[in-house]
């Protein structure tokens, strides 16, 4: 598959109306499940954090993501700074917790986007977006107009209302979220989240409506589709089991592409939860591959190496594999 990105074939009528939809969802704020009801544009902070306008941590060229994603020319990646999940453990707490990152317009976000196209990304990568998605349309539809036709991926927790992803649609290409949890209790514990098997379930069904399966061009870089990350947690912590579980129950496997991440660390207030201060194990991750495997799911996967009883991820060893089998 090939050709332009989704958005290009939008009217200015059609942005005008996702713009306006996203502004009324951003004041009072409902843009994602913990609905606020703060108003954005006065400044008033929510659950969040995030202020009334974009702030960015960095934009560059990723070339660790997986291979239909990243390519050779790599993705071009744009972190945003806080988010609606907060998680204890979180990877990226500078970001997130902390606030790292710097005030921009939509209009710098636009030139930024396309100074990534023009470095030969494949893509344009939206890591934790939501929150400032009244500005981030503004920002893609001025870069559309000024050339942008790369697709848009969507890098999220997965934490998504599907009111606020159906403004998305026919603008994101592919959608890499997160299923982070099987279980409410470790959604409850670890992302103040009790909803979040309920609300994920919800948005991943959206996210497929709008996409359908992973789709990749003759090159082998991706054009549309969905892929589900999942990142293992120590002693069984995310309760992978139930992911899985639901997922075999709502889609053919062969629909569906899965990126199971081993790069878990013990970060931010981890030490908190014992159970979870720790990194996974080698047999904790390939026994969680191993049943989607078994179970027929394509996907991807990192390999890992114990070095002194300590595992260190090489992300130029993450494979793809035609995950198949049967039960």
């Amino acid at each position: 598959m090939s050709g332009q990105a989704s958005y290009t074939y939008l009217t200015a009528d059609d942005w005008d109306a996702r713009i306006r939809d996203a502004d009324r969802l951003a004041a009072p704020c409902r843009l994602c499940p913990r609905r606020c009801g703060v108003s954005r544009f006065a400044e008033e902070r929510g659950f969040c954090n995030a202020p009334g306008e974009l702030v960015v941590s960095s934009v560059f060229p990723h070339h660790g993501e997986e291979p239909p994603i990243s390519g050779s020319g790599g993705s071009g990646t744009v972190f945003f700074t806080y988010c609606t999940l907060q998680c204890i453990f979180c990877q990226n707490f500078q970001l997130s917790h902390h606030a790292e990152g710097v005030r921009i317009t939509p209009a710098d976000l636009a030139g930024k986007m396309l100074g990534l196209q023009s470095q030969g990304c494949h893509n344009i990568n939206l890591v934790t977006a939501t929150h400032f998605l009244p500005w981030l349309l503004r920002a893609v539809r001025d870069a559309s107009a000024s050339g942008l036709s790369v697709p848009i991926v969507y890098n999220c927790s997965g934490y998504e209302l599907p009111e606020t992803l159906a403004l998305l649609a026919g603008i994101v290409d592919i959608y890499l979220p997160d299923m982070k949890y099987g279980d409410d209790a470790a959604a409850s514990r670890y992302s103040a989240a009790g909803d979040y098997l309920t609300v994920n379930r919800a948005a991943i069904r959206e996210m497929f409506r709008q996409v359908g399966p992973l789709r990749m061009g003759d090159d082998g870089i991706a054009q549309r589709g969905l892929c589900i990350r999942h990142l293992v947690l120590p002693g069984g912590g995310a309760g992978s089991a139930g992911i899985l579980d639901y997922l075999k129950s709502t889609f053919d496997p062969q629909d569906l592409h899965i990126s199971l991440m081993a790069q878990y660390r013990p970060l931010f207030r981890a030490a908190e939860c014992p159970e979870i201060n720790r990194t996974v194990t080698f047999d904790e991750y390939d026994s969680v591959r191993r049943c989607f495997i078994d179970r027929g799911f394509n996907g991807f996967y990192q390999e890992f190496e114990e070095l002194d009883a300590s595992f260190v991820i090489d992300f130029s060893k993450r494979k793809t594999e035609r995950l198949q089998g049967g039960e």
